[in-house]
């Protein structure tokens, strides 16, 4: 639907108030390159329909101290982000500023081999809503970020979820929850929480790699996530950098997501420990209220040899994957996000090492490697980032904002 330019406008402002927070009159016409008149005119709309609210004055410039305004916590429009990866699924339910308004839930759900696994997470988000205070009504989205193949403008994922009938996931969800929902393949999402509240910040040119139970990868390219032809851009994890002949879930093997994940980690810790290796992974294992990545990272923070070996060797294959990137690509930086990234400043040793054996050095002398301060958040605030994208102003919640939903005609 094509918008009017007023509408356009405002939807501009929105967005950056969203993303950068408190801005003046004359930061927003700065930023939308339209006058003052017009941005204070659609602010006032904004401020009486309690989207808005003053955030004090900007510092002084020699002149009157302008006022800076903000998104308000307090109005009732929520979005709830959903984070998945192939064995844990995450709920939250954000305000308008990101502030979880309900806490955060995890559980279960393997994405493999699993026929009940849309129908489970059909009910988990039932559960979720009915187990917080915030009406349906005033949810103005849903945004799930999950690993696959997926076709945003359609809302198919080829990869998992597929048995949705005649219909995409996007418009399945849409239809069961009679909330609109969008869908995005987890490592974009992360790129765009990266981009917009990140390490990728104000940058143009970025590699955003996600390093979870595989290896992805969402490419920031002119100050935007570049999707490639068909949407496909970032297949990181199926280079075929791996010396094994290990058979990978793609089904061909050289892959390196067969060296440079989590899993992977976790499997060469567990045969280290059957071959007599000591270590306190042994009964942090044991212990299936948390997720095996998250121990073997847990342990590794805390010092354990065997795992910080294991991580080490996962991430310098992830380094050699980052050589190729940088070659590549030129990015000005390279930023370790997702799961893995919990594990802070232990990846960059090995990752650098990788780079510094693999990369020709006039290439990586200025492109830098940091890991992600959003790390384990960056899907879920991606994911809501995909409702804020969509979101269309204006419409009246409780008269209706579940139009999409009904248009598919719940069954």
């Amino acid at each position: 639907m094509k918008l009017h330019r007023t509408d356009q406008l405002r939807k501009a402002i929105f967005k950056l108030l969203y993303y950068k927070g408190a801005l003046s009159l004359a930061e927003l016409s700065a930023y939308t390159n339209k006058s003052v008149p017009n941005i204070t005119s659609i602010m006032n709309i904004f401020v009486k329909d309690g989207y808005v609210v003053e955030d004090g004055l900007a510092p002084s410039t020699g002149g009157r101290r302008p006022v800076k305004y903000r998104l308000n916590e307090k109005m009732k429009r929520y979005v709830l982000a959903i984070a998945m990866d192939q064995f844990i699924t995450r709920i939250v339910l954000y305000n308008l500023v990101n502030e979880a308004v309900h806490p955060e839930a995890g559980f279960s759900l393997p994405l493999q081999n699993n026929p009940e696994a849309l129908q489970q997470l059909s009910v988990s988000i039932d559960k979720y809503l009915t187990s917080s205070t915030v009406r349906r009504t005033h949810i103005v989205g849903i945004g799930i970020a999950m690993p696959g193949f997926i076709d945003i403008e359609k809302g198919v994922n080829a990869s998992f979820l597929t048995d949705t009938g005649d219909v995409g996931l996007r418009d399945w969800i849409t239809k069961r929850t009679g909330i609109p929902t969008y869908i995005e393949n987890d490592s974009s999402a992360i790129a765009i929480a990266e981009l917009h509240f990140g390490a990728a910040k104000d940058m143009q040119d970025v590699m955003v790699v996600n390093m979870g139970w595989g290896v992805g990868l969402g490419m920031i390219v002119n100050g935007s996530l570049f999707r490639g032809h068909n949407g496909y851009a970032g297949e990181f994890s199926h280079i075929p950098l791996s010396h094994s002949n290990k058979l990978c879930s793609c089904g061909k093997r050289g892959c390196l997501e067969v060296d440079a994940s989590l899993l992977v980690a976790v499997e060469n810790a567990k045969q280290a420990i059957a071959n007599g290796t000591n270590s306190r992974l042994e009964k942090l294992f044991l212990d299936h209220s948390k997720a095996e990545g998250d121990h073997l990272i847990e342990a590794a923070c805390s010092g354990d040899q065997l795992a910080v070996a294991s991580l080490s060797d996962a991430a310098f294959m992830m380094g050699k994957g980052i050589a190729t990137l940088i070659h590549i690509m030129n990015p000005r930086r390279v930023v370790i996000s997702g799961r893995g990234s919990a594990a802070g400043r232990l990846l960059l040793p090995p990752v650098q090492r990788a780079i510094n054996e693999f990369c020709i050095p006039r290439l990586v002398e200025n492109t830098e490697v940091v890991v992600s301060e959003l790390s384990y958040q960056a899907e879920l605030l991606g994911a809501a980032s995909l409702v804020i994208e969509n979101y269309q102003l204006g419409q009246h919640v409780d008269a209706g904002l579940n139009a999409t939903a009904r248009k598919l005609s719940i069954s």
